[in-house]
C-alpha cells in the first residue's frame, strides 16, 4: 500500500530534491574537471624548478571535488529511486550515505579554510625562488627563465611584492614582455596575480559547498519524515 495524504507530498518533495541533488552533482563534477584542466593553474603546477615541483595543495582539494561530485550524482540516484519505490531500506542507505557526505563536506570546508592562504603562498615563494634564479644567474638559471616566464605569460603579469625583485625584471626582455613596465605601473605584479588565480576559484568552490549543504540538510529531513510515514502506512 502506498503512502497517502502529506506525506505523498514528501514523497515527491524528496524526489525533485534528490534530482537536483544529483544535478549538483554533476555540476560540481563539471567545475572540478574544469578547475582540474584549466589552462592557467595547470600552466603553473606543473612547472618544475631543478627537482622541486611546483605546490600541489590546491590539486588535492581540486580531487576531493571530483570524488564529491561522482559520489553525489550516485547518492542523488539512490535518493530518486528509493523515493518513487517508497523502499526504506534504500531511503535508510540514502540517508546514512548523506550524513557521511555531509560530515566529509565538513571536514573537506575547514581543510580548504585552513589552507586557502597557504595555497596561494606556496605558489608565490616557488615564484620568488625561481626569479630569484633567474636574476642572479644560478647554475638552474634556465630552467628558472622558463619558469618565470611562463609565469608572466600566463597571469599577464611582472615581479612581486619585493621591491628589489620588481624593479629588476621590467627591463629585463629575457623575462618580462615589451609591455612589462605598463604592467608594473598598473599593479599587475605575479604576487597579486596568484592571489586573484586562487581566490577567486576557492570564492566559486566556497559557493558550491554551502548550496549543496543546505540541499542536503532538507534532504535528510525529508527522508527521515518519508521513512516514518512509509512506516506508519504500513502499519495501517
Amino acid at each position: 500500500m502506498g503512502v497517502e495524504g502529506c506525506t505523498k507530498c514528501i514523497k515527491y518533495l524528496l524526489f525533485v530534491f534528490n534530482f537536483i541533488f544529483w544535478l549538483a552533482g554533476g555540476i560540481i563534477l563539471g567545475v572540478a574537471l574544469w578547475l582540474r584542466h584549466d589552462s592557467q593553474t595547470t600552466n603553473i603546477l606543473y612547472l618544475q624548478l631543478g627537482d622541486k615541483q611546483a605546490p600541489n595543495t590546491f590539486y588535492v582539494g581540486i580531487y576531493i571535488l571530483i570524488a564529491v561530485g561522482a559520489v553525489m550524482m550516485f547518492v542523488g540516484f539512490l535518493g530518486c529511486y528509493g523515493a518513487i519505490q517508497e523502499s526504506q531500506c534504500l531511503l535508510g542507505t540514502f540517508f546514512t550515505c548523506l550524513v557521511i557526505l555531509f560530515a566529509c563536506e565538513v571536514a573537506a570546508g575547514i581543510w580548504g579554510f585552513v589552507n586557502k592562504d597557504q595555497i596561494a603562498k606556496d605558489v608565490k615563494q616557488f615564484y620568488d625562488q625561481a626569479l630569484q634564479q633567474a636574476l642572479m644567474g644560478e647554475p638552474d638559471s634556465n630552467n628558472a627563465k622558463a619558469v618565470v616566464k611562463t609565469f608572466h605569460e600566463t597571469l599577464d603579469c611582472c615581479g612581486s611584492d619585493i621591491v628589489s625583485a620588481t624593479f629588476t625584471p621590467v627591463w629585463r626582455d629575457d623575462l618580462c614582455r615589451k609591455d612589462a613596465l605598463k604592467s608594473f605601473f598598473q599593479n599587475a605584479n605575479c604576487h597579486k596575480k596568484i592571489d586573484e588565480l586562487f581566490s577567486g576559484k576557492l570564492y566559486l568552490i566556497g559557493i558550491a559547498a554551502v548550496v549543496v549543504a543546505v540541499i542536503m540538510i532538507f534532504e535528510m529531513i525529508l527522508s527521515m519524515v518519508l521513512c516514518c510515514g512509509i512506516r506508519n502506512s504500513s502499519v495501517y
